[in-house]
């Protein structure tokens, strides 16, 4: 989703798909190269990519960065949909036009089954990435008021609360270096996702660019580190998940490390919202080329995937979807547009 109120770069890599038909309100191809490598342990110090000489941009130096999870097989098409399978409407269709499809498999929320998921994987053929939203806590999900024996949920956890997410009066920010609050992820939140799909889509983690000063989230540099740190921790946890990161793609994540290791590395790919559309976004693309030109890939040469999410109104706007398609295809990014921000409720099938 779209956070106007603060700086947001959304990166989904993935190709496009152009049809004229939606989904509306109901609710790759198999790897080429055989098995998936595993992931290097980030704990360990000869891991590819995880010294310190390796840190910092490479975007000129012809350098191929090594990253250390286990990528994607293909770079799309790809879809972004928050809403019930019900309302997705015809699964197989979904899966058959679709190499990456995001969706919201927190079990609380009910929104698909394990056989319905099961169905938009295709057989292995699809990567099914859920949303994790890190630097806010939304209070319809059941880990804002409860947490099992031993965890805080996020209404209890007052220390880690960073005030009121500006025009969205059911979230709130959260301080991504918080040890209960980190636990309470690292814990509960991920795991559950873990366990149905394929990867985790995050969201928010633009607080840690935020200041201290800032009246929508405020971050300190303890507050900006320890976000990086608990990414780090996810890929730990989760070697063989997918992890990319929406929006934050500033200098603070791409230049950024977390015990030693460029953050970079941690990631399978970057995505941004409203690149292209409805405005163009001159600053965020200028990000996405920045990341691009790291010429990052994982062990088994998966290359990082980049991609824009823009939004222009209706499945029925071909023309302005085409022309963000070429738009995002020309900078080398793959591109998906939807209806509109903050809904992601309808499934737009472009081709």
């Amino acid at each position: 989703m779209r956070r106007d109120e603060t700086r947001i770069t959304t990166a989904v890599v993935i190709s496009f798909a152009v049809t004229s038909s939606c989904a509306t309100r109901h609710p790759g191809s198999p790897s080429s190269s055989g098995p998936e490598p595993e992931a290097p342990d980030l704990r360990d110090p000869g891991a590819p990519g995880a010294t310190p000489e390796s840190s910092k941009d490479a975007p000129d130096d012809g350098t191929a960065r090594v990253t250390l999870g286990p990528g994607f097989p293909e770079s799309g098409p790809w879809v972004s949909f928050y809403g019930k399978a019900v309302e997705m409407g015809d699964l197989r269709h979904v899966a058959r036009t679709y190499r990456i499809i995001n969706i919201d498999a927190d079990p609380g929320l009910g929104n698909f089954t394990k056989a319905e998921i099961a169905e938009l994987r295709a057989g292995g053929q699809n990567r099914v990435l859920s949303y994790l939203n890190l630097g806010a806590c939304e209070k319809f999900r059941t880990y804002w008021s409860k947490a099992p024996q031993g965890l805080q949920s996020c209404a209890a956890n007052t220390a880690a609360q960073r005030g009121a997410y500006h025009g969205y009066p059911d979230e709130i920010w959260m301080d991504v270096s918080n040890a209960d609050y980190q636990a309470l992820i690292l814990e509960h939140v991920a795991p559950r996702l873990a366990a149905a799909v394929d990867g985790f889509y995050l969201d928010n983690l633009e607080i840690v660019e935020h200041s201290p000063a800032s009246t929508n989230g405020p971050c300190s540099a303890a507050c900006s580190q320890g976000g990086l740190d608990l990414v780090r921790m996810l890929r730990e946890a989760f070697p063989k998940h997918l992890i990319v990161m929406q929006n934050a793609t500033s200098d603070v994540t791409r230049l950024g490390k977390t015990g030693g290791i460029p953050f970079p590395l941690l990631l399978d790919g970057v995505a941004h919202e409203e690149v292209y559309a409805p405005r163009y976004d001159e600053s965020a693309e200028a990000e996405l080329l920045a990341w691009r030109a790291m010429r990052l890939s994982n062990r088994g040469q998966r290359p990082f995937w980049i991609g824009v999410e823009d939004y222009v109104g209706s499945c029925r706007n071909t023309n302005a979807a085409r022309t963000t398609a070429t738009r995002a295809k020309a900078r080398g990014f793959s591109p998906y547009a939807s209806d509109e921000s903050s809904g992601q409720r309808t499934v737009c099938f472009w081709d």
